[in-house]
């Protein structure tokens, strides 16, 4: 096929831009085909851009040459078109599309590229597997849902820019190639090439700078920065993402919620959405009563309450003392099969008691009807303020099962309930937005395995001043100085005052059970910045494809980032991760420590050249050693840890085979 070049040709429009008003007037119009109908004398192509659809009728009483080229297009080809603008007759006319009232009279078409058939319709609610999506990401990128969904995202950080500009935030960036700091996952590492046996972290978040460009003097920061973390995936983590990073000195909590509420405000209005403010706050331990749940969702309406058995009911269960009741309105009906699984996922997160009540107009019926009598069960019914009609669940930990502490797997547990009843009964309501922060974190928890307090957020976070004297007689009471906001059961972000004296930040350190030399060695950078006039400063980091996911109605960020990751984090489309050359692995000095001995397979019909790299001489007892290509068994072995790679002449790529 002959393809025409576009030459001095300019578009006059785009494709979704052409409008009754138009009429009468010439056009230049360029983008896919997105359908195409072949009528004989008459084609009619459907043509696509970022903006939406024109129909084009290529007429060959018009032009033959252009009704010529029409008939050689087919779907996703690049054509430009010039011709007239002209109204629909009335009984043709689509009001499904806003161009849906006029078409343009090809008079001149232009096959600027062809193109395979997809392998898939390039068109919105498509059914097909998420894998082939990200195989060919570029074109799914073209679909009108990942245009809007990208292009609101542009919006987004349009106003998140404006916004804090108007407020005298700086925009700031920081480095990628940093060292590595503990901060709850693992990072991501880069060798040094000029430095062998030393590494770079890609940042999981930008904390300490933040705070070093508090001390420089900048008064109020902040980024829109792509972080890194290499963790287990699900549908709102990603192991690259983007965070709105926010520090500010001289911080008031209010002033900084005021900041972030109205920012929201603005984004969501993006949507046409509307915001109530101010957000209502919830202290980590009410929101663990409450819902089991530090980011729970408001909107489903179901809340835990802590009730304690009457007296002489205690004696009849071995149940540890409160437990916690939940008022399910109207679902009285519940089948036994569905108290089933309820109990199920109870037991599944650590519950080992569930029970249920069942309130009609004049009785109550339970399983524990028998054991406790109708009286001690209408008591917690009361206490519950449930009414004819309604379902109260019960849970609890047996008391031989109820070690002190064991309170979080109780709270745990009632809200993987909670939530399983609100899906259950579709409680979860589109298009409401139920903001929260929750304050007063737990400063520290207690690591069982490791026998040592762990920081909840992080080792920069401020502990309350009300608490100071708390930090070495009794950690596990000490509240931080954070907060989380949350939005619909997603935490969209956190972030706490920090920690500008070095007296306390050693002290927080030592409950860690990091010594002098072992801060220094981590942190040793950051703590010198602290003794040259270190204000106070505070600040929060929000997910940025969290909250445009849920602005753009998502239930899964991959589908607000362009090119995301699988849940085993690979890059389908790239296919990466992948293996390197040799070289580049020897010129990073990755493989230094490792003898090095050159082979060639001995199969007439392979040839590989083999490579192995051993801590031990070869010879004597050990490993057989086969090519990594073919599995020819070749006359030698290795003792002790060893590395094979091997490549056929010629080639590049590497095979690469590794023995810990």
């Amino acid at each position: 096929m002959q393809l025409d070049l576009l030459g001095e040709r300019q578009r006059t429009h785009f494709c979704g831009e052409v409008h009754k008003s138009h009429a009468g007037q010439n056009v230049f119009l360029a983008g896919w085909v997105y359908r195409r109908r072949d009528l004989g004398n008459l084609i009619f192509l459907d043509l696509r851009d970022h903006t939406g659809l024109t129909q084009v009728v290529v007429n060959r009483e018009v032009s033959a040459v252009a009704h010529s080229r029409a008939e050689e297009v087919r779907g996703e080809f690049i054509v430009g078109v010039e011709g007239e603008v002209v109204l629909r007759a009335p009984e043709t006319v689509n009001s499904q599309i806003p161009t849906g009232e006029v078409e343009v009279r090809a008079r001149t078409l232009l096959i600027l590229n062809e193109a395979k058939t997809p392998p898939f319709p390039i068109e919105d609610e498509i059914r097909t597997s998420e894998e082939a999506r990200l195989r060919y990401r570029y074109l799914d990128l073209r679909r009108g849902d990942m245009q809007r969904n990208l292009r609101l995202r542009h919006r987004a950080h349009q106003t998140i820019r404006q916004h804090l500009s108007e407020l005298g935030f700086v925009e700031i960036e920081t480095p990628f190639l940093t060292r590595s700091t503990p901060e709850g996952a693992r990072d991501y590492l880069v060798p040094s090439r000029l430095q062998h046996g030393r590494y770079y972290a890609l940042p999981q978040s930008p904390q300490l700078f933040k705070q070093l460009l508090m001390i420089a003097g900048f008064d109020r920061y902040f980024q829109i920065v792509r972080c890194f973390r290499d963790e287990d995936l699900r549908a709102d983590r990603q192991p690259e993402f983007t965070q709105l990073d926010i520090e500010m000195a001289f911080p008031q909590r209010e002033v900084l919620f005021d900041i972030i509420e109205r920012l929201m405000e603005k984004l969501f209005a993006l949507v046409d959405a509307k915001v109530k403010r101010p957000f209502p706050r919830l202290s980590y331990d009410s929101a663990m009563e409450r819902y089991g749940s530090d980011k729970p969702h408001l909107g489903i309406g179901l809340e835990w309450k802590c009730v304690s058995l009457p007296d002489g009911a205690r004696e009849k269960v071995r149940v540890a003392q409160p437990i916690k009741a939940m008022r399910v309105p109207g679902w009285s009906a519940a089948t036994r099969s569905q108290l089933d699984k309820l109990q199920d996922l109870a037991r599944e997160n650590s519950a080992d008691w569930f029970s249920n009540v069942k309130v009609g107009n004049s009785e109550v019926q339970s399983p524990l009807t028998k054991v406790f009598g109708e009286e001690a069960l209408r008591s917690i019914v009361a206490a519950t303020q449930a009414a004819p009609g309604d379902l109260v669940l019960l849970l609890g930990l047996r008391a031989e099962t109820a070690p002190p502490g064991s309170r979080d797997r109780l709270d745990k547990a009632s809200g993987e309930v909670r939530l399983e009843v609100a899906r259950k009964l579709g409680l979860a309501k589109s298009g409401t937005w139920n903001f929260l922060w929750i304050v007063d974190f737990p400063m520290f928890e207690y690591d069982e395995k490791e026998k040592r307090y762990a920081a909840v957020h992080h080792p920069f976070t401020s502990p309350r001043e009300e608490d100071l004297e708390k930090l070495e007689s009794d950690p596990a009471a000490v509240k931080a100085r954070a907060y989380d906001l949350v939005l619909n059961g997603w935490e969209l972000g956190g972030g706490s005052i920090r920690m500008h004296r070095r007296d306390i930040q050693q002290r927080v350190f030592k409950v860690l059970g990091l010594t002098d030399e072992q801060a220094r060695e981590r942190f040793g950078f950051f703590l010198d910045a602290l003794e040259y006039g270190a204000p106070p400063h505070g600040g929060i980091a929000l997910g940025c494809d969290r909250i445009v996911a849920l602005m753009a109605g998502e239930s899964n960020i991959r589908e607000v980032i362009a090119f995301p990751k699988t849940a085993s984090a690979v890059d389908l489309m790239c296919d990466a991760p992948a293996p390197v050359d040799y070289d580049q692995l020897e010129e990073l000095g990755l493989l230094a420590a490792w003898k090095d001995v050159r082979h060639v397979c001995p199969n007439s019909g392979c040839q590989a050249e083999i490579y192995t790299w051993t801590t031990v001489e070869t010879g004597g007892a050990g490993v057989p050693l086969t090519c990594p290509i073919c599995s020819a068994a070749i006359p030698w072995v290795l003792a002790g840890t060893y590395s094979v790679s091997a490549r056929r002449p010629g080639e590049k790529e590497w095979h690469i085979l590794l023995k810990p």
